[in-house]
């Protein structure tokens, strides 16, 4: 999934995005120990996913730290 479509969605679009992806790699974990996984790229562009999420919520949260700290 590309940044620009990520910077689109809102907070609680972006969490939930963020669980599916987890839980995404999670499976992903389980069948590569298993054996069974077949497409072990797969596994590397979900792990990025799930980091460059983690990102932009992480950017959005202090943003608005800094922001409230300006209102102060």
């Amino acid at each position: 999934m590309k940044a620009s479509e990520l910077h689109s969605l809102s907070d609680t679009e972006l969490r939930a995005r963020l669980d599916e992806t987890r839980e995404e790699l999670m499976k992903l974990r389980f069948q590569f120990t298993q054996g069974q996984l077949s497409d072990y790229t797969r596994l590397r562009l979900v792990r990025r996913d799930v980091a460059r999420i983690a990102t932009i919520l992480r950017q959005r949260e202090r943003a608005a730290a800094q922001d409230k700290g300006r209102a102060l």
